[in-house]
């Protein structure tokens, strides 16, 4: 796997380190879409030198290059998704977990931005989750 991810970085102009590669592949496998905070505490104990800064610094790579995406769910909190292809958050104001749903904006908004460029749609909802749910 890591050998596959180090490729996958260097295709996309990153140089994989060990740090690089190993944040991706908990980016990647992580589904709760993390916090800096979040994979730093995972990773810490993988990989000792690691920092908050570095961990801020190594996602801003991966957005920049196209591999990562940054959702500001909220105001105070900046979550990180591997997961690039257009979808949909949903948050649960109970759970806080963060799900991904599919989303089709082909015809969402009609002509009405047809002289703008888009760079980033994305679509959130909020409420409380099925697991939730069942539990009130």
């Amino acid at each position: 796997m890591m050998n596959n991810v180090g490729d996958f970085l260097k295709t996309n102009g990153i140089k994989p380190s060990y740090q690089r590669i190993k944040i991706y592949e908990y980016l990647m496998n992580t589904k709760d879409h993390p916090t800096v905070e979040s994979i730093y505490s995972a990773l810490n104990g993988q990989i000792p030198t690691l920092s908050k800064t570095t961990v801020y610094n190594t996602l801003k790579i991966f957005i920049d290059k196209g591999i990562a995406m940054a959702i500001t769910i909220d105001d105070n909190e900046v979550r990180f998704d591997a997961f690039i292809d257009t979808h949909g958050h949903f948050k649960c104001q109970e759970c806080h977990r963060v799900y991904d749903f599919h989303v089709n904006f082909e015809g969402a908004i009609g002509d009405q931005l047809d002289d703008f460029q888009i760079l980033e749609q994305q679509m959130f909802f909020y409420g409380i989750c099925r697991s939730c749910n069942e539990k009130s």
